[in-house]
């Protein structure tokens, strides 16, 4: 269960972010950088809303009060999330990204796929623990991501300042609850070899999102900045303005421990900090 040092209470924030000024390019001349990072405006909306309705359905199971409080502290920073990053995509739309042709393909992945297939009794239960240990494992990127975002030399790339906070404040948030997921997962069943399977299904999915999303926001940039291309990655991943593969493999390691605990990783004081600084959050409040 959740240590003691993350004994916060999990809240919604309210949130504004004006998208009024934001340069197609938001890192200045690194146009797939941003838009690798772009694809989480049209993916996360419809991950985080098949979040809470899981977690909605799960709800009615859980047996610990304190893990209830937090799952519904989560499902409440997650519905934020998704309007988040929702107002970006418009906003990607407007400046002439056809942006809808990826978020259906996004639908389908979590509506269809991942969505509910009428089950019922014990198979409907299973069902469900399934797609909590997938949403454990993705909650273990999201968390490596919200540390990763929080610690990037962005602003010294002069990346625009309201992308960074809803790309900080999320990141923030992500850190500030990345254990609810995990716990969840092992409050209802917890099998080492669920969680090993759903890692190893969700590490080239994700991988697959990002990729496939990257070349297709390049592809449709009204600026044309050219094609997609691994050089470019490594390059901005070298200026730290992406994670490179070397981070991300450390980070999958350590879930396939039967000892892991998501408390081992991320700080939390820096998270919290950061959201009480935040310049949408302090604008919506």
């Amino acid at each position: 269960m959740t240590s003691p040092e993350e004994q916060l209470v999990l809240h919604a924030r309210d949130v504004k972010f004006d998208w009024a000024a934001l340069p197609m390019h938001w890192i200045p001349g690194e146009p797939q950088a941003t838009h690798t990072i772009n694809v989480l405006h049209l993916a996360l909306p419809e991950g985080e809303r098949w979040f809470v309705e899981v977690f909605k359905q799960a709800v009615p199971l859980i047996r610990d009060e304190r893990l209830k409080e937090d799952v519904l502290g989560f499902i409440g920073q997650e519905a934020v999330h998704a309007e988040a990053h929702d107002g970006a995509a418009r906003h990607l739309e407007a400046a002439g990204v056809p942006v809808r042709p990826f978020v259906a393909q996004m639908e389908w992945l979590f509506r269809k796929l991942l969505g509910d297939r009428g089950l019922t009794g014990r198979a409907a239960e299973e069902w469900l623990v399934e797609r909590l240990g997938i949403i454990a494992a993705i909650e273990h990127y999201t968390a490596f991501l919200g540390q990763w975002v929080l610690d990037a030399p962005l602003e010294a790339a002069g990346a625009d300042p309201v992308m960074l906070d809803l790309l900080r404040w999320h990141g923030a948030e992500e850190v500030e609850h990345r254990s609810v997921a995990f716990d969840l997962f092992v409050h209802l069943d917890g099998r080492h070899t669920r969680r090993v399977r759903s890692m190893a299904a969700v590490t080239p999915v994700l991988a697959w999102v990002f990729a496939r999303g990257t070349r297709y926001l390049m592809r449709n940039d009204p600026t044309r900045p050219g094609r997609a291309s691994l050089r470019g990655y490594r390059r901005a991943a070298k200026r730290g303005l992406l994670p490179t593969g070397r981070q991300l493999l450390r980070e999958i390691r350590p879930y396939f421990r039967r000892s892991y605990h998501p408390a081992q990783t991320g700080n939390t004081d820096q998270a919290v900090a950061y959201l009480a600084s935040s310049p949408a959050a302090r604008a919506a409040g």
